[in-house]
């Protein structure tokens, strides 16, 4: 059946520069394209919900591409994950109408950042974690995520701004920290990010819970609306796109 086919990704970033497609980089978007003409003699475009950065990962990618190819839903996904690399994987295919665009018609993204909060690193955990050593206070840490919440300006929290970019006003869903054992879970949601926004939330708000930065003055970084000034940025490494959510 031919048209357009959307599929999600789950993939392990620390290999990769993002999922964009660059010319002398590997990435999420370059890998799946080479498996598609693999698979279908096809050059395919592909177009994903998240223009996700370097070492970051992803556990609910959307992707859709257009295609001649009659196979089957089952035929590509089991053909992609054939040629993928190990750290790439396909799941869940779907034929979507031709005016379906992920980045355009997604309602949110869900982002997970994870704290491995001892004093000892772990081999298990260290590719998707960033270890942070000493006590955090979780409770001030959501003090001051809570301030997120809503409609703002979040240029503060921005680490570079493309001319592209025009409208750093953004609406949050939620932003709350959970800790699950020796891990913290930092959840933020939002229709879209401004460039490492996340990254830039999280080293903020370990300042908090370190003690090195009060309620006031994290409200104060949103506030004076001035790009960089949040952070420091936490590692890529620790980041996680969870799910894009749609209407229906």
């Amino acid at each position: 059946m031919a048209g357009k086919l959307l599929l999600v990704v789950e993939y392990k970033g620390t290999n990769y520069r993002g999922f964009q497609l660059q010319k002398r980089a590997p990435t999420i978007q370059g890998e799946l394209e080479k498996a598609l003409y693999k698979l279908t003699q096809e050059k395919i475009r592909v177009t994903g919900a998240s223009r996700t950065d370097s070492g970051v990962h992803a556990r609910g990618q959307v992707v859709t591409f257009g295609t001649r190819s009659e196979l089957g839903t089952a035929t590509f996904v089991s053909g992609l994950n054939y040629y993928l690399p190990a750290d790439i994987a396909v799941r869940e295919p779907r034929w979507v109408s031709e005016d379906f665009d992920p980045r355009r018609n997604a309602q949110s993204r869900d982002y997970q950042y994870s704290i491995l909060n001892r004093a000892t690193p772990s081999p298990m955990v260290n590719d998707y974690s960033y270890l942070v050593r000493g006590d955090l206070d979780i409770r001030a840490m959501n003090e001051a995520g809570a301030r997120l919440i809503g409609e703002h300006d979040f240029v503060s929290f921005a680490s570079r701004l493309g001319t592209q970019i025009k409208n750093t006003v953004r609406t949050v869903h939620r932003a709350e920290m959970v800790r699950e054992e020796d891990m913290i879970i930092f959840h933020m949601s939002a229709r879209s990010f401004l460039p490492h926004q996340v990254r830039n939330t999280v080293g903020t708000l370990i300042r908090v819970g370190k003690g090195k930065m009060t309620l006031d003055e994290f409200c104060s970084i949103i506030e004076m609306k001035k790009p960089g000034l949040a952070g420091p940025a936490v590692p890529a490494g620790g980041l996680c796109l969870i799910r894009v959510n749609y209407p229906g």
